[in-house]
């Protein structure tokens, strides 16, 4: 099943969201839903890690006191669980391809997967 893991308080997130035909996908707000270790596995076994999957920016590394370059995959993994502002959204989920989160690589092979030019 196709699957969009965001966060709907995201503007960035919105705006990625908004231009994109996303009939058929299932959206998943993680806040309000949060991925489940089944789903993670699912992610990670296309991104091919949980480092992949984990967003730096998130307020929760420095509220917690998180050393980044400290964490292992197994860590990854665990916080991924733990706080959905972990995760790096949104992630875009199909049977064999991710896309996932913002820099302009990733929204330019995101665009190019649903034939948008922009």
């Amino acid at each position: 099943m196709k699957t969009v893991y965001y966060l709907k308080t995201c503007g960035t997130n919105r705006k990625i969201m908004a231009p994109l035909d996303l009939s058929g996908w299932n959206l998943r707000e993680i806040k309000t839903e949060p991925v489940t270790e089944e789903e993670l596995d699912e992610m990670y076994k296309i991104a091919g890690s949980y480092e992949a999957l984990f967003s730096r920016k998130s307020s929760q590394i420095k509220a917690r006191g998180i050393d980044v370059k400290s964490l292992k995959e197994e860590d990854y993994k665990k916080l991924l669980l733990e706080h959905y502002t972990f995760l790096k959204r949104p992630v875009f989920l199909t049977e064999d391809k991710i896309f996932i989160g913002n820099d302009k690589s990733n929204l330019e092979k995101l665009n190019a997967f649903f034939g948008n030019k922009s």
